[in-house]
């Protein structure tokens, strides 16, 4: 059985970045990848995805994209070779084709059993690194005998794979909203269900969104409370990067639609909520707005003045006459694309760390069964952690507890019994 210090669990940016503090700790470690080095960029998502911050941003600190321009944001297939690049940078010893099946403490002081299908390893501790994009999630609405194609945004590739005639997209976030872009731009007639979102400028006054969450101190916002971490975010780096208007959306001919609450006989239903949805989505573009001009004229810094950035579009006919119930076979609809976000499946790590709804207990990666860690999950310390260069930084504080941790079991000898003074 082969054995090590420290066995990562995932070969993504959380994987990688992990390995590169181990190894510079010089703490022996393993991680196994149960497909290939970043799989989820190279196969995942669809085929024109780019990164959603620029790329003199969304990077780790150790290699920049020497190829692209700072401000461009790359394409999924450049980020995956950047990925399998950094890992060979560092000599990231990722074992590539190994599924983890169960990870299990072992009786007494000596770490866990973990089991493959490709054999078994002993491990002091475990890192559980597979990321916050593990298993899509569609949503029980619309059976599969209705007779219309289903997919998940994840398995989305492009607008020929999809039979013809008109789509709904179900979920305004940065990947539903690009697909109905992209899909109205081929010349599909779309629908896009709109639920609650913010809604950030993509730049304002010569500067990034990422630029400003920076100098505003919003990447580094603790977690929220519990039950609103999964704020949906709407916004793109396509097309040189935009802001995700959805008013510009329906006046380029995307029907906006309330949240996706019910199907029945063929017809999708709508809550009646679509214009405060899209409401709210601009009070928090504005409040952006307000927070950048306020930093401006506290810093004195010289940015130009944009006032057509508060410039707004009409409203489309869909955002002021609603619609509330979609007859799919009448509209011509053949497919849905569900933008619905994901769900984490720790069910291989059979220790007691998980609250009755199947997340990890922990604080900022250390969990509260001893000697597991997770990294990667939205919000594990900051905004930002899901972001690149945010999971790298997560990663070091976590191999730091690593580190002392292994400080304290190094130890060996007993605790000094002190005489009382004499009287």
């Amino acid at each position: 059985m082969e054995k090590t210090d420290t066995l990562i669990v995932g070969g993504g940016q959380a994987g990688i970045a992990m390995s590169e503090h181990l190894g510079r700790a010089q703490v022996p470690h393993i991680i196994l990848e149960r497909h290939r080095t970043a799989e989820a960029w190279r196969t995942g998502r669809w085929d024109n995805l780019v990164a959603n911050g620029p790329a003199w941003h969304d990077r780790f600190p150790g290699l920049e994209f020497e190829d692209c321009h700072p401000d461009a944001f790359v394409s999924k297939d450049r980020m995956a070779q950047y990925l399998i690049d950094y890992a060979a940078m560092i000599d990231a010893p990722i074992r590539e084709g190994v599924e983890v099946l169960s990870a299990e403490p072992l009786s007494g002081d000596r770490g866990f059993l973990v089991k493959t299908d490709q054999g078994d390893f002993q491990a002091r501790r475990i890192v559980a690194a597979t990321g916050a994009f593990q298993h899509p999630v569609i949503p029980p609405l619309v059976p599969e005998t209705a007779g219309i194609e289903q997919l998940h945004s994840f398995h989305y590739k492009n607008p020929e794979e999809l039979p013809e005639g008109a789509v709904m997209v179900v979920g305004a976030g940065s990947s539903g909203a690009q697909i109905a872009d992209e899909l109205n731009r081929a010349g599909r007639k779309v629908y896009l269900s709109v639920g609650p979102h913010d809604r950030p400028p993509r730049r304002y006054r010569g500067r990034d969104n990422v630029w400003w969450l920076g100098v505003l101190g919003l990447w580094d916002m603790p977690a929220p409370a519990p039950g609103t971490e999964h704020v949906t975010i709407s916004v793109s780096g396509a097309r040189g990067g935009q802001t995700m208007d959805f008013r510009r959306l329906a006046g380029e001919g995307v029907t906006l639609t309330g949240l996706t609450s019910g199907f029945k006989d063929g017809v999708l239903e709508f809550a009646d909520d679509l214009a405060k949805n899209v409401s709210a989505g601009d009070a928090n573009y504005l409040e952006v707005l307000d927070m950048a001009d306020a930093y401006i004229a506290r810093t004195g810094i010289d940015l130009p003045e944009e006032p057509e950035a508060r410039r707004t579009f009409p409203d489309p006919e869909c955002l002021t006459n609603r619609i509330r119930k979609l007859d799919l076979a009448a509209e011509g609809v053949t497919s849905i694309i569900w933008a619905t976000g994901f769900r984490q499946d720790f069910d291989w790590l059979k220790v007691d760390a998980f609250d009755e709804k199947g997340a990890p207990i922990h604080q900022r990666g250390m969990s509260v069964a001893p000697d597991v860690y997770f990294l990667g999950l939205p919000w594990q310390s900051r905004r930002g952690s899901s972001f690149l260069w945010g999971v790298w930084h997560d990663a070091k504080h976590v191999a730091d507890q690593i580190n002392i941790q292994r400080a304290y079991q190094r130890y060996e000898g007993e605790a000094a019994i002190v005489q009382p003074a004499a009287e």
